[in-house]
């Protein structure tokens, strides 16, 4: 071969070298680098796992939304040496007009661990955007706490979302949550993307983890809802050791508002929050065509009201856009059959979590590929969801540091730190977005955005 030609050969070969690098090069990599230090859950006699002084004392008390409006709430609780009172007693903050509810109670087994007993009362009627006190444990150890309802649903209500997942009960899960906490901008309800103890990590699925977690949650949950997704550690699946029925521990001990969305399975739902319409997704169900979860989303998207409920907001575990060796592409196939309705229905976010980090998107989308035309990339698509990853709780298996490279055009920032994010919304066109590690000060942003609704102020977010 010539000279010639080698050197248009060499010239050829870096020219397209730099035509795959431009379309590649994504957003910004954080140049963070967190301290390497093993992740380390706390033992069992940590402080934060202590049960409540008194006898029979409720313990693990929780709430999540109890209806589809927002004017129900869910009071769960567990008593550990015999049943108790499944009576509830609550009341507005400004009134001493009490009522009461009765609680169903329940027990499961799980392998050689018997639970206790589970209390779980849905208040309903309850008056918007209200403070109300509760006590359980009536009889014996009383415990009294309080929550506030949210406002009626609508356009201009501003309200703000708390954003956590994979949380676990490590040394880094406590100071997550108290980080949360103690962010000056205060969420109101926590979305919690999924992976919620990690019991299944112990020998035998150690269930007693799952006690211990919701002792150390309570201090939150206690108080403001929590919104849950299922994730993969909440399956609990183990025929090795004979339990061969699916999310046990999870469906037995955390309750979701399902019916009131006509969802036939607790682990997909939707609910109306303030300004937002917030639908929970499952990627460890069934979700091909005509599947139950399928047919829900398939008539749910048509039901949102964006005049009632401007913000459509999105909640499954394994992300569908990922720039992590961790769990890659593990959901792309709920990507392939959802994502053109995202698109169609304008989803303003979508919020996972599964790997171990943060990252959040551009606004793309790859709906356009049908196998032969080629057409295999993620483009720019104003109509698309942003996708944020925020797994990052805090648990045993430590972070997720391993990113593709280089990064992906559709990734607009990552990070590899523990942390939690607040979406604070302000009305119908606007919305504050911010994530925080652990490591900075409580009011520090890491990574922050302003959100522009996707369906009444569609403006290009790559301008602004």
């Amino acid at each position: 071969m010539s000279s010639q030609k080698q050197f248009s050969l060499i010239y050829f070969v870096i020219f397209v070298i730099c035509l795959n690098l431009n379309n590649c090069n994504g957003g910004k990599t954080s140049n963070f680098i967190r301290k390497v230090e093993k992740t380390i859950d706390m033992p069992l006699d940590s402080d934060v796992f202590v049960a409540p002084s008194g006898y029979n004392a409720p313990q693990q008390v929780h709430i999540t939304q109890g209806d589809h409006e927002g004017r129900a709430v869910t009071v769960s609780w567990v008593t550990m040496e015999e049943p108790g009172s499944n009576k509830l007693i609550y009341w507005p903050h400004n009134s001493n007009d009490t009522k009461s509810e009765d609680a169903k109670i329940s027990k499961y087994m799980y392998y050689n661990y018997t639970s206790g007993y589970i209390h779980h009362c849905t208040i309903k009627h309850l008056e918007f955007d209200m403070k109300y006190y509760y006590e359980v444990g009536i009889g014996q150890s009383p415990r009294t706490f309080w929550f506030k309802t949210p406002p009626k649903p609508g356009p201009n209500v501003p309200y703000t979302f708390g954003l956590i997942g994979d949380l676990g009960q490590s040394y880094d899960s406590n100071a997550t949550l108290t980080h949360y906490e103690q962010n000056p901008v205060k969420g109101q309800t926590v979305l919690f993307v999924g992976d919620l103890s990690y019991a299944d990590n112990y020998p035998n699925h150690d269930n007693r983890r799952w006690d211990s977690w919701g002792r150390f949650v309570e201090r939150s949950t206690a108080y403001q809802p929590w919104i849950w997704t299922a994730g993969n550690h909440e399956i609990d699946f183990a025929p090795e050791i004979g339990e061969t029925e699916p999310f046990k521990p999870f469906k037995n001990r955390y309750r979701t508002p399902y019916k009131s969305s006509n969802s036939t399975a607790p682990f997909w739902y939707s609910i109306k929050r303030g300004p937002a319409h917030i639908i929970v997704l499952s990627s460890y169900s069934a979700y091909g065509k005509y599947t139950p979860q399928y047919n829900w989303l398939e008539e749910e998207l048509p039901r949102v009201n964006r005049s009632e409920t401007p913000w459509l907001i999105v909640l499954v575990h394994s992300p569908w856009y990922n720039s992590y060796n961790y769990h890659y592409m593990e959901g792309e196939t709920m990507r392939v059959m959802f994502e053109p309705w995202f698109v169609q229905y304008k989803v303003d976010i979508v919020f996972s979590g599964h790997v171990h980090a943060y990252e959040r998107s551009k606004r793309v989308s790859n709906i356009a590929y049908n196998i032969v035309n080629g057409q295999c990339r993620p483009v720019p698509d104003q109509s698309a969801p942003v996708y944020i990853t925020i797994g990052d709780g805090g648990n045993l298996e430590g972070l997720a540091t391993n990113m593709t490279q280089p990064q992906p055009d559709y990734s607009a920032f990552r990070e590899a730190s523990f942390g939690h994010a607040v979406l604070d919304i302000k009305n119908q066109t606007h919305a504050y977005y911010s994530w925080h590690r652990n490591q900075d000060g409580y009011a520090v942003k890491a990574d922050s955005t302003w959100f522009f609704n996707r369906f009444w102020h569609p403006v290009d977010e790559t301008n602004e």
